[in-house]
């Protein structure tokens, strides 16, 4: 059971894996890019589901840092590199999604970009939490 509330317009069509909009009301956890690499910093792979899933373990583990979990997430963005590896994937993401996150679907933006900072990056994904009060 979620602790937000999922704003979605009765009329709309359902939208798969993700909310159109999310109210919460608590503390607010913010988390910057995180990307593909170890906590050493250091790629294990450059294939893209192996750094998304990296990057969702990175995510989670941050949460932790704030008392949080996946079922506090308000909101994803993902940066990626190549628009047509990430549909390549897309069963196999969700499994990978759902080990780290579950069957949390918060407020999702994904934009495909030119580059990353780190040259091996291939997703960079932004999140913010809110812990209930």
């Amino acid at each position: 059971m979620s602790v937000h509330e999922i704003l979605h317009p009765r009329n709309w069509k359902p939208t798969p894996g993700y909310a159109c909009g999310m109210a919460a009301r608590g503390r607010l956890v913010f988390l910057g890019g995180l990307i593909g690499w170890n906590a050493d910093q250091e790629f294990e792979t450059d294939d893209f589901l192996g750094q998304v899933d990296q990057a969702l373990a990175n995510i989670v583990a941050v949460l932790a840092e704030a008392g949080a979990g996946p079922e506090h997430l308000v909101r994803l963005t993902w940066y990626i590199t190549d628009k047509q590896a990430y549909l390549a994937s897309l069963k196999e993401m969700g499994a990978v999604y759902r080990k780290h996150l579950g069957k949390n679907f918060p407020a999702m933006a994904m934009v495909q970009v030119a580059a990353l900072i780190e040259d091996r990056a291939k997703v960079e994904i932004e999140a913010t939490a809110v812990i209930p009060d």
